[in-house]
């Protein structure tokens, strides 16, 4: 007891228990202490004892979801009528991915998110797939890939928007392009799916697009299957293993599985 007294003097910087006669007495700090460590106290319990049976009812909890554009708009609406129906007190909090860094999900500021694993991925990081996609061409109605055989001369030959956060990178389509001795004219460059499929509308550009995550920003345009040999790509979600056990995490982990599989069947 004298050796804990001794460093929570160090800890505190005051005495806590004083001499009075025979017997000690707390100091204004000890007492000042004395409720906010019962609290303390009363909190580490809560966290520590066994969970119990998931109450979707009561459950009142914001969950922060990262996702690439599409996700939302593609996913959102039966994403939210599910879990609002479920668990009224639940609210989503959607972020717009701009990076594969798993910062985000370490540090707890997000809790769920979807993409492509690759090599970027923290290997701590839990990942469970979703859905298989591919990219396919995206054009205007009446544009002249939307007659006829698309070969890959012809697609190369077109004027393109290229998604990318970065100047002058390429991606699977110019790699593929260059195995078949070809390049793409692009004429422009955007961050995202949204701003490429916007001038594509109301243009003679070509966008490049995930089929099933954007379709419906591409809604009522001309899609095509792409002339080229890119491999399809796997969307996971992914998540903080220290996450793993918790049941309303468990539960949104459920939920997004399930409209995704919803959303593809009705395709």
């Amino acid at each position: 007891m004298s050796r804990a007294l001794t460093r929570l003097r160090e800890a505190t910087g005051d005495p806590l228990l004083v001499r009075a006669g025979r017997g000690l007495v707390a100091s204004p700090r000890a007492l000042e202490l004395r409720e906010s460590i019962s609290q303390l106290v009363h909190d580490a319990e809560a966290a520590l004892r066994p969970a119990g049976k998931l109450n979707l009812g009561q459950l009142e909890r914001t969950f922060t979801l990262r996702a690439s554009e599409g996700f939302v708009e593609n996913f959102g609406p039966r994403l939210l009528s599910r879990v609002s129906g479920e668990a009224p007190g639940v609210r989503l909090h959607f972020l717009h991915k701009l990076d594969k860094d798993s910062g985000p999900l370490r540090e707890g500021s997000v809790d769920l998110e979807t993409g492509v694993v690759d090599k970027a991925i923290s290997p701590e990081v839990r990942t469970q797939a979703l859905f298989r996609d591919r990219y396919v061409g995206v054009v205007r109605p009446g544009h002249p890939l939307s007659l006829g055989e698309i070969t890959a001369a012809r697609f190369a030959a077109a004027s393109h928007v290229h998604v990318s956060r970065r100047d002058g990178d390429k991606g699977p389509i110019d790699e593929a392009l260059a195995g078949m001795g070809l390049h793409r004219q692009v004429s422009t460059i955007v961050g995202g799916f949204s701003a490429a499929l916007a001038l594509v509308r109301s243009s003679d550009l070509v966008a490049c697009v995930h089929e099933r995550h954007t379709g419906v920003l591409y809604a009522g345009m001309h899609s095509f299957a792409l002339p080229l040999p890119v491999a399809p790509f796997t969307v996971s979600m992914l998540w903080h293993p220290r996450l793993d056990g918790d049941p309303a995490h468990r539960w949104l982990r459920g939920c997004v599985r399930g409209v995704c599989a919803e959303r593809l069947s009705a395709e």
